[in-house]
């Protein structure tokens, strides 16, 4: 059934999800919509452009970005609310994971207009399932932080998670990444680094920490393009101890590593010594011994 743009009717925003790489990983759905809807919301209508043009689609673009979606949403909105037929994508893969479309989508949906997902690609769900890795559970952590100090933060604070955890990763940030995994999530955990997915030049890296960033600092063209890491969980053992770290260095900003091993000791049961050996170790340089 196409849409009808003749005669009043609800406005409608459908969100679609666009090729990764390939243009041939769209939906004949997704087609018809961007053919037929009065306007197309993209996150950068030359790359857009690009994807129309292949199938010969002629519909309206308007961009539709990070630094103008709040300007812009209302007078959308009330496109929407008037009747229109929109459709939201991205640069490649499903509207807003980790793009532009929250605030649009969530206006919509409070003002009672009809939302509807078009699904298709996505570069964490085709990473996942290429991984070998265990993805009955998993967390999609995104972005990790840019500044090491941030980055090594938020790892430890997921060093003891137990599900498989995908992450998304800039070219430039990669061996750091790696190195601060080896670090903090120890070098034998198994992971899977995926690169330009169905692109001309997918690579697929399985491994331990170890043996990718081996094949990275040894293949420089590991470093070019689109990358997904998935990340094995923490075995139960290790999640207790990785879970005794966090709380050890949390206490470490507010007493000296002695007194930080005692108390994270007494709170998790964790051995004193082990808590203040791994920490001493991840720090090295520190002055402080323990008493």
């Amino acid at each position: 059934m196409s849409i009808n743009t003749k005669t009043h009717r609800p406005g409608c925003l459908y969100v679609v999800a666009t090729p990764i790489g390939n243009l041939e990983d769209v939906s004949g759905r997704a087609l018809r919509i961007l053919r037929e809807v009065q306007f197309i919301l993209a996150e950068d209508t030359r790359v857009s452009a690009r994807l129309l043009a292949h199938y010969g689609i002629t519909t309206p673009l308007r961009a539709f970005y990070d630094h103008n979606e709040r300007a812009t949403t209302a007078g959308w909105l009330e496109r929407l609310r008037d009747g229109a037929q929109i459709a939201l994508i991205s640069d490649a893969g499903t509207p807003l994971i980790n793009d532009p479309g929250f605030l649009l989508v969530r206006e919509a949906l409070t003002h009672g207009v009809r939302v509807m997902a078009v699904p298709g690609p996505s570069a964490v769900i085709a990473g996942l399932s290429v991984a070998g890795v265990p993805v009955d559970r998993f967390t999609y952590e995104g972005f990790l932080p840019a500044t090491a100090v941030a980055r090594q933060g938020r790892l430890r604070a997921l060093a003891g998670e137990q599900r498989t955890m995908v992450f998304l990763e800039a070219p430039h940030r990669l061996r750091a990444t790696l190195a601060d995994l080896r670090v903090i999530f120890g070098s034998a955990r198994r992971l899977t680094l995926a690169r330009e997915l169905t692109k001309k030049h997918e690579t697929l890296l399985h491994g331990t920490v170890d043996e990718v960033s081996a094949r990275v600092e040894s293949e420089p063209e590991q470093n070019l393009g689109e990358m997904v890491l998935c990340v094995e969980g923490a075995p139960e053992d290790r999640a207790e101890r990785e879970r005794a770290m966090t709380v050890m260095h949390v206490l470490a900003k507010y007493l000296p590593p002695g007194r930080a091993a005692s108390a994270a000791s007494a709170l998790t049961g964790v051995p004193r010594q082990e808590l203040y050996a791994q920490f001493m170790k991840t720090h090295a340089g520190t002055k402080a011994e323990m008493p």
